[in-house]
């Protein structure tokens, strides 16, 4: 049975590498659900244990921050906000280090993934309607929302995982993160403004070939009061995370309970915004590491590296295996390969800063850049892996390192 699970799970994480797999019409998701249901058919798992591998909590507190933003999506309000902040009249370096604050303190409560979604259209039409060059501004909205995201256990799903699974305190996680993410977002604006000097307004023969005309477009239209419920919501869930001594699912599932009694917002629309691919993405690697876990090869290999100078246990070990394995299969499943081994005290926010941190290397690294990618070639623009490595390469080893000193610092010299 351990080679059947070994090899399910070889499967599973190539296909996380790879993104699905040869012959077969399957994404990430596909892949890890397929995994799942092979092993339990195998009988490597029962369908209880398979249950009880998955972490539940994990999945109300996803679901909930979910629908919360559809809330807002539906409301207009991530449309409004870009538009407001697009036509702010400032220089555009200044503009930049605007978009940075904002997308970072939204992305820290909203999920990064959701506010590149929302953001990345909008202002790349605001952009050619200004005659600015939008890539500097594309990059910054990719790289301040994974830095921002960062910021709180709810940021995005890997850290929502940590939270969840090491049962840390959502206020004493802030503390933590608060200055690696805010000098993270500072060297996000000094990389691009020092990237983009001399390159921040279109070039004539560029603006003559743009669809959107030289004019500023009529404001977006907000729902105003479903904007305002769906904030006051998201504002009460935050004060009671700091504050109260509730489970965090347990109040965001009640909030986003409170947001789907409306008589105007139809549910079917509201949970058809949710990402149910990424809830599924996470029952299957829930399922398939357990089943790994229940062999004692994980325990057997962990020991292997610890005979060979390679403790992940330890702080510097541990803190280099997240960066270099969320760039192999992608921050989710490799924070669930090390929660295992997250014991050091502050093991939690090393896995939350260099998971997530680790995803502006490269486009693949996170999905947050993909949507910024995929949004810009729509219309467009073009920005290949060399133009985003550029970029994505020295903000990561910039802020790997500003996050491993603070954490030396914090305690794991």
């Amino acid at each position: 049975m351990q080679t059947t699970v070994l090899l399910v799970f070889g499967v599973v994480y190539l296909g996380m590498i790879l993104g699905g797999l040869p012959f077969l019409s399957l994404d990430r998701t596909g892949i890890a659900l397929l995994g799942a249901i092979a092993l339990i058919g195998a009988g490597a798992l029962s369908l209880e244990e398979a249950w009880e591998a998955v972490h539940v909590p994990t999945l109300i507190l996803l679901f909930a921050f979910m629908v919360v933003s559809a809330q807002l999506r539906m409301g207009g309000f991530y449309i409004w906000v870009t538009y407001k902040t697009g036509h702010l009249p400032l220089s555009p370096p200044k503009l930049l280090a605007a978009l940075i604050v904002i997308v970072a303190a939204l992305s820290a409560i909203f999920s990064n993934d959701v506010i590149c979604l929302a953001m990345a259209p909008v202002l790349i039409d605001i952009c050619l309607a200004r005659r600015l060059n939008p890539i500097p501004y594309l990059l910054a909205l990719a790289c301040s929302a994974n830095v921002g995201s960062a910021l709180t256990l709810i940021g995005n799903p890997q850290n929502m995982l940590i939270g969840e699974t090491l049962k840390l305190s959502f206020s004493g996680y802030l503390l933590e993160a608060a200055i690696p993410v805010t000098l993270g977002l500072f060297v996000v604006w000094v990389i691009i403004v020092w990237r983009s000097r001399g390159l921040w307004m279109l070039t004539a023969e560029e603006a003559a070939t743009d669809a959107v005309p030289a004019h500023v477009e009529p404001g977006p239209r907000v729902d105003g009061w479903q904007t305002t419920k769906g904030l006051s919501v998201a504002a009460a869930v935050f004060v009671l995370f700091l504050f109260a001594p509730m489970p965090r699912e347990v109040i965001a599932l009640t909030a986003a309970g409170v947001l789907m009694m409306s008589r105007r917002l139809h549910s079917r629309k509201m949970l058809g915004l949710v990402d149910w691919q990424l809830l599924v993405l996470f029952m299957g690697l829930f399922v398939v590491n357990h089943a790994l876990e229940k062999t004692g090869l994980t325990g057997q290999f962990i020991g292997y590296l610890a005979a060979h100078g390679a403790d992940l246990h330890q702080p510097l070990p541990l803190f280099v295996s997240t960066f270099v394995l969320s760039n192999i299969v992608s921050n989710v499943p490799a924070v669930m390969l090390l929660l295992p081994v997250a014991t050091h005290e502050l093991a939690g926010p090393m896995l939350a800063l260099a998971s997530t941190l680790a995803g502006n290397l490269l486009i693949v690294g996170s999905i947050a850049n993909i949507i910024v990618v995929d949004a810009a070639h729509a219309r467009g623009v073009y920005i290949d892996w060399r133009r985003h490595a550029a970029t994505g390469i020295p903000v990561t080893l910039a802020t790997l390192a500003i996050s491993w000193a603070y954490l030396w610092f914090r305690g794991l010299h």
